[in-house]
């Protein structure tokens, strides 16, 4: 299991290594180029903890343990680098360099510690092994308590902490969701340390217990594929907001001919002319469908005088010939009211039913619920046949023999 886990862990880190590398190569940066080293780091150390290949460095160099120590080693090293990359992205410089210096220091010393600690295992006669199940040895036990406090503990309580704290003042929402993932990944850490702590304590006064290994591959794994994410989000993150961009985009062009008719009628209903020429709507297209569905509703607001409540019927009637239901009959029904009122405002013939003041269907869904409805709105005015239908049903409303009141007549 453990073994399984690992690998897939170390396949994560590489393609991570990989992918980092290529975008510091294309666009060098101090944090991607500590990125760069926490992910080859990470690659190294996990590929090495797979029990296999442990035992094979081990067995070539003729030195027991000494896969494990450049496996944590690397740990080491990836809490380093991304406490660095953190510090420079979380506080001005000079903050940040003294609080490296800092690190420097602290995650010096624990390293040499551990060397140290590793070298005297090399004297004993018979090897052990750098594992819990190895604590009642005081060697063991302190390498590998100095290894999960100072080497892992430490860096990862304040890489949660920093990446929490920015991710609230961070404008980037990519990179906003990539710290909040990191920060989960660093807690995660945390457990593999509380993990290790317990069974170093639990060896050491002599129990035996089971399953640590298991224990540790499971949280490595998990934090890990975390912080891969975490870490490497900002850069293609902003990558999926393509297929969102392009989504925005076929619905401002399938808008185009209800919002055309509209402004064209009522011209004082658009507000940036601007946005009339493509290449100024596509670089602001969030912008842009956002007035488009604006306007479209102010215009709709805007004719319910002119939408008669003799439309309602006939367009229900067409709807049901045509078979529709649910929501595109809805949609028909809407559009066909839309090019009726749009042809009464032009006759300037007010309707003698009018809809109520508050008959304006409301979608689900918020903003996105509004745009696929308006959508379908759009669609029906273009291509139904239940608003060709009505519309010569209903012509007659707004010929000259019909009632001819300017809006607002009292008249009326």
């Amino acid at each position: 299991m453990d073994t399984a886990l690992y690998a897939i862990s170390a396949a994560g880190a590489w393609f991570g290594f990989g992918y980092m590398l290529r975008l510091q190569r294309r666009q060098p940066s101090q944090a991607r180029r500590a990125m760069c080293v926490a992910f080859a780091a990470f690659a190294v150390g996990i590929t090495l903890a797979i029990p296999p290949l442990a035992a094979g460095v081990d067995e070539l160099a003729g030195l027991p343990n000494l896969a494990k120590v450049i496996s944590h080693s690397c740990a080491m090293t990836i809490s380093v680098s991304a406490e660095f990359m953190l510090l420079y992205l979380a506080l001005p410089p000079d903050q940040a360099a003294t609080r490296r210096r800092r690190w420097m220091w602290v995650a010096g010393g624990a390293f040499t510690a551990m060397m140290g600690l590793f070298g005297y295992t090399l004297t004993y006669d018979t090897p052990v092994r750098l594992t819990v199940e190895y604590a009642t040895d005081p060697v063991v036990f302190t390498y590998l308590l100095i290894f999960v406090t100072i080497g892992i503990a430490a860096f990862c309580f304040d890489i949660a902490r920093l990446c929490w704290r920015f991710a609230r003042i961070c404008g980037r929402p990519w990179l906003r969701r990539g710290l909040r993932v990191t920060a989960v990944g660093a807690a995660v850490d945390l457990l593999y340390v509380i993990n290790k702590i317990i069974y170093l304590i639990a060896y050491g006064t002599g129990s035996q217990p089971t399953g640590e290994r298991q224990i540790a591959a499971v949280l490595v794994t998990i934090s890990g594929l975390l912080l891969t994410i975490g870490l490497t989000m900002p850069a293609w993150g902003p990558i999926l907001t393509i297929t969102q961009r392009w989504g925005d985009l076929r619905s401002h062009r399938r808008l185009a001919p209800l919002w055309r008719d509209l402004i064209t009628e009522l011209p004082g209903i658009e507000l940036d002319p601007t946005l009339r020429r493509p290449l100024t709507a596509t670089r602001n297209i969030d912008y842009a469908l956002t007035r488009r569905v604006a306007e479209i509703r102010d215009g709709r607001l805007a004719l319910r005088q002119y939408m008669d409540l003799r439309v309602t019927e006939i367009a229900e009637r067409a709807a049901e010939q045509a078979g529709l239901s649910g929501n595109e009959r809805q949609a028909a029904v809407e559009a066909a009211h839309l090019a009726c009122a749009l042809r009464m405002h032009r006759a300037a013939v007010v309707a003698e039913l009018p809809h109520p003041a508050d008959n304006l269907h409301r979608p689900a869904g918020g903003y996105a619920g509004e745009v696929a409805w308006l959508v379908l709105v759009a669609d029906a005015y273009t291509r139904s046949p239940v608003v060709a239908k009505t519309l010569a049903a209903t012509r007659h409303l707004a010929t000259q023999d019909a009632p001819h009141h300017a809006p607002g007549d009292a008249r009326r």
